[in-house]
């Protein structure tokens, strides 16, 4: 019995030990940092431009449904790669190919949904 508990006492010691590794890490960065907040130092900064206006600024969705659609159609194209190395296999031949027409037209269906909502549409 006591080998049994042997290997979660191993991972239980690894996961207290990091946890306090962090815990030590942000503490000790936490103490010497230097804390001297000036209103410069406040100030929004990015890429080196000292912000104009107020901060509030309105973004196009249309951008993110065109990275959105494609991530999908990405992710859905590396399944054709596993199904391409099945369909050569004997005896599978049929099958998947009846099963990646359903796939593909489940891909179809979802691209002309989203041409006929206007997605697709730049303007």
């Amino acid at each position: 019995m006591p080998d049994y508990f042997h290997g979660y006492a191993v991972v239980g010691l690894v996961a207290v030990v990091g946890v306090l590794f962090v815990a030590v890490a942000f503490t000790a960065g936490r103490l010497l940092r230097p804390t001297v907040p000036t209103p410069e130092k406040l100030l929004t900064y990015e890429c080196g431009v000292d912000p104009v206006g107020d901060g509030w600024a309105h973004t196009q969705v249309r951008y993110y449904v065109y990275a959105f659609l494609y991530v999908i159609f990405a992710v859905d194209s590396i399944f054709l790669f596993p199904w391409a190395t099945v369909f050569a296999d004997p005896g599978y031949g049929g099958v998947t190919l009846v099963e990646m027409f359903v796939f593909l037209g489940f891909l179809t269906v979802g691209l002309l949904y989203a041409w006929k909502k206007g997605v697709l549409a730049w303007t």
